[in-house]
């Protein structure tokens, strides 16, 4: 049983940065591995990255490729979600997930989602 609190999101220009954060309660965070998707008004909620248990595979989805980094600290329950570059395109909820059959870029794969946090980029 895993409970997830996304945080940092924010309104941004284009070509500024943003650092989210979820927050995973338990003790059994390590054994998960852990995404982030994200849900544009009237549109399906889409892959953006992924990461392993031991962090030692990552994904990404090729619009994100350079601008943003995934990583995640189990000694603190967090994975991170370093936005660099932003772009009005990137305007959308952004939810964290976590899953044990390991990092997908499928949604119906994951077990538990947070609530999601709001990131808005102007142009």
């Amino acid at each position: 049983q895993v409970q997830l609190v996304e945080s940092g999101g924010g309104l941004v220009q284009a070509g500024g940065s943003l650092r989210l954060s979820c927050a995973a309660s338990g003790r059994t965070f390590s054994s998960y591995s852990m995404g982030w998707f994200r849900q544009a008004p009237g549109k399906e909620r889409e892959f953006v990255a992924a990461i392993s248990w031991s962090g030692g595979r990552i994904y990404y989805v090729e619009s994100v490729k350079g601008r943003f980094t995934i990583s995640r600290d189990n000694a603190k329950n967090t994975v991170y979600l370093q936005m660099n570059s932003l772009k009005p395109e990137d305007t959308a909820v952004y939810y964290c997930a976590a899953t044990l059959r390991g990092p997908s870029p499928r949604r119906e794969e994951y077990d538990y989602w947070g609530q999601g946090t709001q990131v808005t980029v102007s142009s």
